[in-house]
């Protein structure tokens, strides 16, 4: 069976690393060839593909299914392994091989084609989330993770910069308040084994469980700052109910709830995911924040 690259990789690839990326995405049959002989596993599928890694449905020698997961190692992936041995598949799927060198893992196959996005209740979509996050982050981070007192702490120390190129006042304004949030809450940050971005397309059907959660950047810190991925989902459905504010804040609560957290400090953390969010946004070139980050961030004024 054939390994094709998806010409939508190799693009993302380009974008991000120029001939770099493409030269890398050149060089990822060979590679899956050379795991593929070490780890006795046989193509099982089609070729599946994220931003950044290649998905290769397969079989181990001993007829279980997998998936090998092809991706560079970068800053934000480098310690996924990490994350998924803590877990050791409680919530997440299981890790079967890895190889530090080129970043190359075999994971537990789950089923690619049903994510939280198909459940057709919001609510109860949340509702599972909610559950599999609550035992993420009731783990102690393990060491080597990054630390959300260093990344918190370095948001705030890149406000100004940020403020300097948003022309609306408004805007300056929420990143102030969001800053100040994040600035009371640096001194204690937290050491839980965070995902850093469980939203429902990150949360697939499995065999073993119902759910399990997949591609963490696994963080240490507060669960709180974990909360914002799963706020955001299915916008449309939030703009739809007529009740932004209201709809944001019975998610918010239902996963304060099965996380037992305390609001104000959840929402606290929230502030500071609406603030990160935000300062990617001006690096990247915006020139004003983003509605749904303001419509999250306003909500969460009322439970601070």
């Amino acid at each position: 069976m054939e390994i094709v690259v998806p010409p939508a990789l190799t693009e993302s690839h380009v974008k991000w690393e120029g001939e770099a990326g493409r030269a890398w995405s050149a060089g990822l049959p060979a590679l899956a060839r050379r795991y593929l002989e070490e780890w006795g596993l046989r193509l099982d599928g089609a070729s599946m593909h994220g931003v950044v890694s290649l998905v290769l449905p397969v079989v181990r020698a001993d007829g279980t299914p997998a998936a090998l997961k092809l991706q560079p190692v970068t800053h934000e992936n480098a310690t996924e392994p990490v994350g998924l041995r803590a877990w050791a598949g409680d919530g997440s799927v299981l890790l079967l091989e890895h190889d530090p060198a080129t970043g190359t893992m075999l994971l537990e196959r789950l089923d690619e084609s049903r994510s939280l996005s198909a459940v057709p209740d919001d609510m109860k979509a949340m509702e599972i989330l909610a559950e599999l996050l609550a035992r993420l982050v009731a783990r102690p981070a393990p060491e080597g993770l990054r630390r959300l007192g260093d990344i918190a702490g370095q948001m705030v120390e890149d406000v100004p910069a940020a403020l300097a190129k948003l022309p609306r006042e408004e805007d300056r304004a929420w990143l102030r308040r969001c800053a100040a949030a994040v600035a009371e809450l640096v001194p204690e940050p937290g050491d839980r084994l965070l995902h850093w971005d469980l939203h429902y397309d990150n949360v697939l059907a499995a065999e073993r469980e119902p759910w399990l959660a997949i591609d963490p950047k696994p963080l240490a810190g507060d669960p709180g700052f974990d909360l914002l991925p799963a706020l955001d989902n299915r916008w449309g459905e939030v703009v739809a109910s007529g009740d932004v504010r209201g709809s944001v804040l019975r998610r918010f609560d239902l996963l304060v709830e099965a996380l037992e957290l305390d609001p104000a400090r959840a929402a606290g953390w929230t502030l500071g995911r609406v603030l990160q969010n935000s300062l990617w946004s001006v690096e990247d070139g915006e020139d004003r924040l983003d509605d749904v980050q303001l419509a999250i961030a306003e909500a969460m004024v009322h439970r601070q």
